[in-house]
Protein backbone atom coordinates (compact mmCIF):
# COMPACT_ATOMS: atom_id res chain seq x y z
CA UNK A 1 0.00 0.00 0.00
CA UNK A 2 1.31 3.48 -0.81
CA UNK A 3 1.72 6.25 1.74
CA UNK A 4 -1.21 8.66 1.42
CA UNK A 5 -1.22 12.30 2.48
CA UNK A 6 -4.44 14.33 2.39
CA UNK A 7 -4.73 18.11 2.51
CA UNK A 8 -7.97 20.00 3.16
CA UNK A 9 -8.97 23.51 4.12
CA UNK A 10 -11.83 22.54 6.40
CA UNK A 11 -13.07 26.04 7.33
CA UNK A 12 -13.58 25.22 11.05
CA UNK A 13 -12.63 21.76 12.24
CA UNK A 14 -15.15 21.62 15.08
CA UNK A 15 -18.04 22.77 12.90
CA UNK A 16 -17.22 20.28 10.16
CA UNK A 17 -15.99 17.34 12.21
CA UNK A 18 -18.73 15.05 10.78
CA UNK A 19 -17.37 15.39 7.25
CA UNK A 20 -13.78 15.08 8.46
CA UNK A 21 -14.80 11.79 10.06
CA UNK A 22 -16.44 10.75 6.79
CA UNK A 23 -13.20 11.43 4.92
CA UNK A 24 -11.16 9.39 7.38
CA UNK A 25 -13.58 6.45 7.33
CA UNK A 26 -14.02 6.37 3.56
CA UNK A 27 -10.47 7.25 2.43
CA UNK A 28 -8.28 6.39 5.46
CA UNK A 29 -5.28 8.56 4.53
CA UNK A 30 -2.12 7.91 6.52
CA UNK A 31 -1.71 11.62 7.20
CA UNK A 32 -4.25 14.43 7.09
CA UNK A 33 -3.22 18.09 6.91
CA UNK A 34 -6.00 20.54 7.75
CA UNK A 35 -6.02 24.29 7.24
CA UNK A 36 -8.25 27.05 8.59
CA UNK A 37 -9.06 24.99 11.66
CA UNK A 38 -10.24 28.14 13.51
CA UNK A 39 -9.58 26.48 16.84
CA UNK A 40 -7.21 27.19 19.73
CA UNK A 41 -4.98 24.25 20.57
CA UNK A 42 -6.68 23.40 23.87
CA UNK A 43 -10.10 23.05 22.17
CA UNK A 44 -8.97 20.93 19.25
CA UNK A 45 -11.09 17.72 18.96
CA UNK A 46 -8.24 15.32 19.79
CA UNK A 47 -10.53 12.58 21.12
CA UNK A 48 -12.59 12.38 17.95
CA UNK A 49 -9.47 11.73 15.88
CA UNK A 50 -8.08 9.22 18.35
CA UNK A 51 -11.30 7.21 18.28
CA UNK A 52 -10.80 6.83 14.53
CA UNK A 53 -7.25 5.56 14.94
CA UNK A 54 -5.44 8.84 14.38
CA UNK A 55 -3.52 9.10 17.61
CA UNK A 56 -0.64 11.30 16.47
CA UNK A 57 -1.61 14.96 16.27
CA UNK A 58 0.27 18.24 15.95
CA UNK A 59 -1.62 21.53 16.04
CA UNK A 60 -0.93 25.22 15.58
CA UNK A 61 -4.16 27.07 16.16
CA UNK A 62 -5.80 30.22 17.42
CA UNK A 63 -9.29 31.30 18.37
CA UNK A 64 -11.64 31.97 15.47
CA UNK A 65 -9.14 32.38 12.65
CA UNK A 66 -6.56 30.54 10.55
CA UNK A 67 -4.89 27.51 12.16
CA UNK A 68 -3.33 24.32 10.83
CA UNK A 69 -3.24 20.74 12.13
CA UNK A 70 -1.51 17.54 11.02
CA UNK A 71 -3.07 14.25 12.08
CA UNK A 72 -1.59 10.82 11.48
CA UNK A 73 -1.96 7.12 12.10
CA UNK A 74 1.82 6.87 12.50
CA UNK A 75 4.22 8.64 14.88
CA UNK A 76 5.05 12.19 13.86
CA UNK A 77 7.44 14.66 15.41
CA UNK A 78 6.48 18.33 15.43
CA UNK A 79 9.46 20.23 14.06
CA UNK A 80 8.45 23.84 13.61
CA UNK A 81 5.60 26.32 13.87
CA UNK A 82 7.05 29.11 11.80
CA UNK A 83 5.97 32.73 12.15
CA UNK A 84 5.71 34.75 8.95
CA UNK A 85 5.79 38.52 8.52
CA UNK A 86 6.30 38.91 12.29
CA UNK A 87 2.64 38.00 12.83
CA UNK A 88 1.41 35.28 15.16
CA UNK A 89 -1.40 33.89 13.02
CA UNK A 90 -0.92 30.11 12.93
CA UNK A 91 -0.33 29.50 9.24
CA UNK A 92 2.47 26.92 9.23
CA UNK A 93 3.31 23.61 10.85
CA UNK A 94 6.00 21.11 9.92
CA UNK A 95 6.32 17.55 11.15
CA UNK A 96 8.70 14.70 10.44
CA UNK A 97 7.93 11.01 10.11
CA UNK A 98 9.47 7.87 8.68
CA UNK A 99 8.03 6.07 5.66
CA UNK A 100 9.94 2.96 4.62
CA UNK A 101 13.58 3.99 4.42
CA UNK A 102 12.84 7.71 4.02
CA UNK A 103 12.57 10.49 6.58
CA UNK A 104 9.85 12.84 5.36
CA UNK A 105 9.60 16.48 6.40
CA UNK A 106 6.00 17.56 5.81
CA UNK A 107 5.04 21.25 5.70
CA UNK A 108 1.38 22.23 6.19
CA UNK A 109 0.62 25.79 5.01
CA UNK A 110 -2.29 28.22 4.99
CA UNK A 111 -1.28 31.25 2.91
CA UNK A 112 -3.23 34.49 3.49
CA UNK A 113 -6.16 35.01 1.12
CA UNK A 114 -5.22 38.63 0.43
CA UNK A 115 -8.54 40.45 0.59
CA UNK A 116 -10.44 41.74 -2.41
CA UNK A 117 -8.35 44.56 -3.89
CA UNK A 118 -5.15 43.44 -5.69
CA UNK A 119 -3.19 46.55 -4.81
CA UNK A 120 -0.58 46.26 -2.04
CA UNK A 121 -0.51 50.03 -1.58
CA UNK A 122 -4.15 50.37 -0.55
CA UNK A 123 -4.84 46.82 0.67
CA UNK A 124 -2.68 45.71 3.61
CA UNK A 125 -4.06 42.15 3.34
CA UNK A 126 -2.74 41.87 -0.20
CA UNK A 127 0.61 43.30 0.88
CA UNK A 128 0.72 40.70 3.66
CA UNK A 129 0.04 37.92 1.15
CA UNK A 130 2.85 39.01 -1.16
CA UNK A 131 5.26 39.35 1.76
CA UNK A 132 4.24 35.93 3.08
CA UNK A 133 4.96 34.27 -0.27
CA UNK A 134 8.31 36.05 -0.43
CA UNK A 135 9.25 34.63 2.97
CA UNK A 136 8.35 31.15 1.78
CA UNK A 137 11.56 31.28 -0.27
CA UNK A 138 13.29 30.28 2.97
CA UNK A 139 11.34 26.99 3.12
CA UNK A 140 13.55 24.81 0.97
CA UNK A 141 12.93 21.30 -0.31
CA UNK A 142 15.13 18.72 1.41
CA UNK A 143 16.71 16.39 -1.14
CA UNK A 144 19.49 14.30 0.39
CA UNK A 145 19.67 10.52 -0.07
CA UNK A 146 17.85 9.58 3.14
CA UNK A 147 15.28 12.36 3.46
CA UNK A 148 12.66 14.12 1.40
CA UNK A 149 10.18 16.96 1.75
CA UNK A 150 6.50 17.45 1.01
CA UNK A 151 4.63 20.75 1.16
CA UNK A 152 0.84 20.84 1.10
CA UNK A 153 -1.94 23.21 1.96
CA UNK A 154 -4.28 25.97 0.97
CA UNK A 155 -1.79 28.26 -0.74
CA UNK A 156 -4.55 30.60 -1.97
CA UNK A 157 -3.02 31.13 -5.40
CA UNK A 158 -4.07 29.50 -8.66
CA UNK A 159 -0.84 29.93 -10.61
CA UNK A 160 -1.58 28.57 -14.09
CA UNK A 161 -3.99 29.63 -16.80
CA UNK A 162 -6.17 26.55 -16.44
CA UNK A 163 -6.12 26.54 -12.65
CA UNK A 164 -9.11 28.89 -12.87
CA UNK A 165 -12.39 28.77 -14.74
CA UNK A 166 -11.53 31.89 -16.78
CA UNK A 167 -7.97 33.15 -17.03
CA UNK A 168 -9.06 36.35 -18.79
CA UNK A 169 -11.80 37.25 -16.32
CA UNK A 170 -9.72 36.50 -13.22
CA UNK A 171 -6.52 38.34 -14.12
CA UNK A 172 -7.56 41.19 -11.82
CA UNK A 173 -9.06 38.95 -9.13
CA UNK A 174 -6.99 38.13 -6.03
CA UNK A 175 -5.55 34.59 -6.24
CA UNK A 176 -4.81 34.79 -9.98
CA UNK A 177 -3.26 38.20 -10.57
CA UNK A 178 0.07 38.25 -12.42
CA UNK A 179 1.96 39.66 -9.43
CA UNK A 180 0.79 36.72 -7.31
CA UNK A 181 1.24 33.96 -9.85
CA UNK A 182 4.69 35.07 -11.01
CA UNK A 183 6.10 35.48 -7.49
CA UNK A 184 4.49 32.20 -6.42
CA UNK A 185 6.01 30.16 -9.25
CA UNK A 186 9.38 31.88 -8.86
CA UNK A 187 9.39 31.02 -5.15
CA UNK A 188 8.42 27.39 -5.79
CA UNK A 189 11.11 26.86 -8.39
CA UNK A 190 13.85 28.70 -6.47
CA UNK A 191 13.17 26.65 -3.32
CA UNK A 192 13.37 23.37 -5.25
CA UNK A 193 9.72 22.32 -5.06
CA UNK A 194 7.95 20.24 -7.72
CA UNK A 195 4.24 20.89 -8.38
CA UNK A 196 3.04 17.29 -8.23
CA UNK A 197 -0.54 18.03 -9.21
CA UNK A 198 0.63 19.25 -12.61
CA UNK A 199 3.43 16.72 -13.00
CA UNK A 200 1.61 14.41 -15.41
CA UNK A 201 -1.45 16.54 -16.12
CA UNK A 202 -1.42 18.74 -19.24
CA UNK A 203 -1.46 22.44 -18.42
CA UNK A 204 -4.45 22.78 -20.75
CA UNK A 205 -6.58 20.58 -18.47
CA UNK A 206 -8.70 22.38 -15.91
CA UNK A 207 -7.94 21.57 -12.26
CA UNK A 208 -10.00 22.94 -9.38
CA UNK A 209 -10.02 22.35 -5.61
CA UNK A 210 -12.25 25.28 -4.54
CA UNK A 211 -15.71 26.48 -5.49
CA UNK A 212 -17.18 29.64 -4.00
CA UNK A 213 -20.07 29.57 -1.53
CA UNK A 214 -21.54 32.47 -3.52
CA UNK A 215 -22.64 30.28 -6.43
CA UNK A 216 -26.25 29.12 -6.20
CA UNK A 217 -25.32 25.87 -7.91
CA UNK A 218 -21.55 25.43 -7.62
CA UNK A 219 -21.56 22.20 -9.62
CA UNK A 220 -23.50 23.54 -12.60
CA UNK A 221 -21.56 26.80 -12.69
CA UNK A 222 -18.23 24.99 -12.13
CA UNK A 223 -16.36 28.25 -11.61
CA UNK A 224 -13.52 26.73 -9.64
CA UNK A 225 -9.90 27.50 -8.82
CA UNK A 226 -6.92 25.33 -7.85
CA UNK A 227 -5.97 26.90 -4.54
CA UNK A 228 -4.81 23.72 -2.78
CA UNK A 229 -1.44 22.27 -3.68
CA UNK A 230 0.86 19.29 -3.22
CA UNK A 231 4.59 19.86 -3.75
CA UNK A 232 7.61 17.67 -3.08
CA UNK A 233 11.37 17.66 -3.28
CA UNK A 234 12.68 16.36 -6.59
CA UNK A 235 13.87 13.05 -5.12
CA UNK A 236 10.25 12.07 -4.41
CA UNK A 237 9.10 12.51 -8.00
CA UNK A 238 9.99 8.91 -9.02
CA UNK A 239 8.01 7.68 -6.01
CA UNK A 240 4.94 9.82 -6.59
CA UNK A 241 2.03 7.51 -7.45
CA UNK A 242 -0.70 10.04 -8.24
CA UNK A 243 -3.47 11.91 -6.45
CA UNK A 244 -7.21 12.34 -6.20
CA UNK A 245 -9.25 15.52 -5.92
CA UNK A 246 -12.39 14.54 -4.00
CA UNK A 247 -14.76 16.84 -5.86
CA UNK A 248 -17.84 15.10 -4.42
CA UNK A 249 -16.93 16.42 -0.96
CA UNK A 250 -18.03 19.89 -2.07
CA UNK A 251 -21.57 18.49 -2.03
CA UNK A 252 -21.39 16.86 1.41
CA UNK A 253 -23.50 18.13 4.28
CA UNK A 254 -22.37 21.60 5.47
CA UNK A 255 -19.26 21.49 3.25
CA UNK A 256 -16.11 23.52 3.13
CA UNK A 257 -15.65 25.52 -0.05
CA UNK A 258 -12.43 23.52 -0.57
CA UNK A 259 -12.26 19.78 -1.20
CA UNK A 260 -9.65 17.26 -0.05
CA UNK A 261 -6.70 16.33 -2.20
CA UNK A 262 -5.07 12.97 -1.48
CA UNK A 263 -1.55 12.28 -2.77
CA UNK A 264 0.01 8.83 -2.98
CA UNK A 265 3.70 7.94 -2.65
CA UNK A 266 5.44 4.57 -3.08
CA UNK A 267 7.35 4.82 0.17
CA UNK A 268 6.22 1.78 2.16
Amino acid sequence: MPLTIATWNINSVRLRMPIVERLLVEQAPDVLCLQETKCPDDLFPFDAFRRLGYGHIAVHGQKGYHGVATIARRPIEAIERRRFCEIEDSRHLSVRFTAGDTSVLLHNFYVPAGGDEPDPVINRKFRHKLDFVAEMNAVRADTDHASASVLVGDLNIAPLEHDVWSHKQLLKVVSHTPVETSSFEAMREAAGWVDLMRLNIPHEQKLYTWWSYRARDWEAADRGRRLDHVWSSSNLVPRFAGYDILRDARGWDRPSDHVPVIARFDLE
